[in-house]
């Protein structure tokens, strides 16, 4: 169904440039008709390569045109947005109305006197749309794992930031478009502490680093590098929650010195024995290993 849903996007949408963009990035996720769907800040952000501000402008823009709405009484997984294409779902009514009974028949262009159809909460529900709490009629929340109707997701990871994904079945999301976040541990296990070695990176954390300039200073590999050196100094850290992880992970990024090609190499693991460079002289190799040891954390960070 959103094929249908990109398709009028293409082809009826007024919007230009980044609004395009973003109406095309919902449209993606659309499961069904109704053409509802949820995305977080951030994934359009990676999605359409924009800012924070820009997509924010964009989705007024659409609002104003009246080709989006966002549905404020709903909640998407991980309490994400709820998007909606008005016209888009009353375009493919109209359609399924007048192609009913002659699929070839001529349908008219879509006018202001066209009507949005209702929404239909128990199949917003199946895709991980709930109303938001405090609704008396609300019922509770049900574990979808493995919905026919669902989709599966793929984990996507940022580029050569090798994050480790968590294993165990999850629930779906309506498209899979969508990273996974850090659910691995619920309620009921150690009261959803984890470890240093199992904690992923979450969005937040990821859009945190580029808007702070430290990937651009890092670099992909550097960025990795210093993820693979928190995670091996935190390995023997007890557990704790994902919250308490990603302020530390974002302490130690900050902290991070940028790689310097004329510096020896000073990001191999402790207890690494990595091989001089060539040329090298003894004078050198010593004064690597003391930059080395200057660098090395004390664990009091």
């Amino acid at each position: 169904m959103s094929r249908a849903a990109r398709e009028w996007a293409w082809d009826d949408s007024t919007s230009r440039g980044n609004a395009r963009l973003v109406l095309l990035s919902i449209a993606d996720r659309i499961p069904d008709e109704q053409c509802v769907a949820w995305a977080s800040l951030a994934s359009l952000m990676r999605r359409t390569n924009a800012s924070r501000n820009a997509i924010r402008a964009a989705i007024t823009a659409l609002m104003k045109a009246g080709e989006l709405e966002v549905l404020d009484d709903y909640d998407g997984p991980q309490h994400s947005t709820v998007y909606r294409l008005p016209r888009a779902a009353a375009w493919l009514a109209k359609v399924a109305a007048a192609q009913e009974d002659d699929p070839d028949a001529y349908v008219e262009p879509l006018t202001d006197a066209d009507p949005v159809p209702e929404l239909d909460g128990e199949r917003l529900r199946r895709h991980g749309i709930w109303p938001k709490a405090g609704a008396e009629s609300d019922p509770p929340r049900q574990d979808l794992t493995g919905s026919e109707s669902a989709p599966p997701r793929q984990n996507l990871t940022p580029p050569r930031v090798r994050i480790r994904p968590p294993s165990g079945s999850e629930p779906d999301p309506q498209n899979r478009s969508e990273p996974k976040v850090n659910r691995r541990y619920s309620s009921s296990s150690a009261a959803g502490l984890t470890s240093a070695a199992d904690w992923q990176v979450d969005d937040a954390s990821l859009s945190w680093a580029q808007q702070q300039g430290h990937l651009a200073r890092l670099g992909e590999h550097g960025l990795q590098a210093a993820d693979a050196k928190w995670r091996h100094h935190r390995a023997s850290w007890s557990p704790r929650s994902t919250a308490a992880w990603a302020a530390d992970w974002r302490s130690w990024i900050a902290r991070e010195h940028s790689p310097t090609p004329q510096r020896p190499n000073l990001y191999a693991l402790p207890g690494g024995s990595p091989a001089p460079q060539a040329g090298m002289t003894k004078a050198d190799l010593h004064m690597a290993a003391l930059l080395a040891a200057v660098d090395e954390p004390t664990g009091t960070e």
